[in-house]
């Protein structure tokens, strides 16, 4: 008997979708969208320093994938480093694969090998794959030739940080989704004192989100000087 699947929701954060993504390249997500849900597109390579939102996209494509019906599965390389051979023969048959941070097998010529089967045996049976680095094809550190051809051969998109004005726009409607209100003053605190890494930056929306209910209060410098620098 196959185990009952997760709510979307649950498998896939609700910020992390395509219609909330904040700064791509004009044309990226519809490119993103139509891979996604089998409409059409080439596989995508997607490229960006650290913190730009790859992650984001891989996963809001997962999401769109089995909100069309369709089988898909996210896997960070990092986890699976060292033993990928048997991590992707799990996703086999999938509609679409979503791999995270190339950069984390790059060099260990066992999985370079694995990751270049599994992309041949994907092209053969039809499933969808998106990659995603912090480097493009020709920049990471492979030791496989063939692997660099074919990850070159994928279309690509290249994300770039987002400005302050953007970094706001994304803050202030992840925390109007959670209920949350931050005036401009609390935006401009957080920015000041947390950095602009949007990852860290739309985590501290659940500590916050935990801690004004808690204490029903409203989010405001002082409050945010309480909750977070105790």
């Amino acid at each position: 008997m196959p185990a009952p699947q997760l709510p979307l929701a649950l498998r896939y954060p609700p910020d992390q979708r395509l219609e909330t993504f904040v700064g791509a390249p004009e044309g990226a997500l519809a490119q993103v969208r139509a891979l996604a849900e089998g409409t059409g597109g080439d596989w995508l390579f997607v490229a960006g320093p650290a913190g730009v939102g790859k992650t984001h996209v891989l996963l809001a494509a997962c999401a769109a994938a089995e909100s069309a019906g369709r089988t898909a599965a996210y896997l960070p390389l990092k986890t699976a480093a060292g033993r990928l051979r048997d991590a992707l023969e799990a996703f086999d048959g999938l509609a679409l694969v979503a791999l995270d941070g190339l950069e984390a097998i790059a060099g260990v010529r066992e999985d370079e090998v694995a990751l270049f089967d599994f992309h041949n045996r994907a092209r053969q049976s039809g499933t969808s794959v998106l990659y995603a680095a912090q480097a493009a094809p020709d920049q990471l550190a492979l030791t496989l030739p063939d692997l660099r051809s074919r990850l070159s051969q994928c279309a690509r998109v290249v994300l770039s940080p987002l400005d302050d004005a953007a970094r706001r726009d994304v803050l202030r409607s992840r925390a109007q989704r959670r209920g949350l209100v931050l005036d401009e003053a609390a935006i401009d605190w957080l920015l000041r004192r947390r950095g602009r890494d949007l990852a860290t930056l739309t985590g501290l929306l659940d500590v916050l989100d935990r801690a004004s209910l808690a204490a029903q209060r409203k989010i405001t410098v002082p409050f945010l000087r309480e909750a977070l620098e105790k």
